[in-house]
């Protein structure tokens, strides 16, 4: 990884983020994970996949009082990552600890009221990894598979939270699949056209209840972002399911 990080900025400016010259960089992926987490000033909430703390910044940006824990695998990711809390002036409530979901998180992280994660779209039996090893372990399943990613954040969670998910559509079926195996019956899904993304709120209940929410249509015919995505990408509202 270059030792010397770029400084970029989401939210039309609100949060700052110093990321790998080269390798993986955030999306809009993120912005919107981060906007559908529906916390409360006080509310904890655990961000799988943490990367440079991207989705943990910018939901501390929109609401104050809420404290995140990232979890990355990739140290240099994780030590960018702290480096942004004290950036953004959120020290004191966004921080990042290395650690593999191929293992059982530390006991002192949970329970918590949300779980945010962005998970690598790919899985490896189909993947063509990128020849840079840290974006290759950003986007492609490694340690820990989609199935893992999913039950260690039903087992960080409280009885009464909410789990909220950005994937790829075509893995939809199988995100769904795994959840009710898991006892999340009350599932939204909230398309992101024409982004093949779909986000996804799971909660607790007995019985598989699927929906479609409206989509979020991200871009124009003519280009550019609608009005919709402007108002959570640039100016910071929630997302609503």
């Amino acid at each position: 990884m270059n030792s010397t990080p770029t400084e970029n900025t989401v939210m039309g400016g609100r949060v700052k983020l110093l990321q790998p010259r080269r390798g993986y960089r955030i999306a809009v992926d993120a912005v919107l994970l981060a906007a559908a987490v529906e916390a409360k000033p006080g509310e904890s909430v655990l961000d799988l996949g943490a990367g440079v703390g991207a989705v943990g910044l910018c939901l501390a940006a929109r609401v104050p009082g809420c404290r995140v824990t990232g979890i990355e695998l990739q140290p240099e990711l994780a030590a960018l990552a702290e480096r942004n809390a004290a950036l953004n002036h959120a020290a004191d409530r966004v921080r990042t600890v290395v650690h593999d979901l191929a293992h059982p998180l530390p006991p002192e992280l949970g329970p918590v009221d949300h779980v945010a994660t962005n998970p690598p779209y790919l899985s490896a039996a189909v993947a063509d990894p990128s020849p840079d090893p840290s974006k290759a372990l950003a986007t492609v399943e490694s340690s820990a598979n989609l199935a893992r990613w999913l039950t260690v954040a039903t087992e960080a969670l409280k009885p009464a939270g909410t789990l909220l998910m950005i994937h790829r559509s075509d893995r939809l079926d199988e995100i769904v699949d795994r959840l009710a195996g898991l006892g999340w019956g009350d599932v939204a899904l909230k398309r992101l056209p024409p982004a093949a993304r779909v986000l996804v709120r799971a909660r607790r209940a007995a019985g598989l209840r699927r929906h479609d929410a409206p989509p979020l249509v991200l871009h124009r015919p003519e280009g550019g972002y609608t009005d919709d995505a402007e108002a959570i990408l640039r100016h910071g509202q929630p997302l609503a399911f």
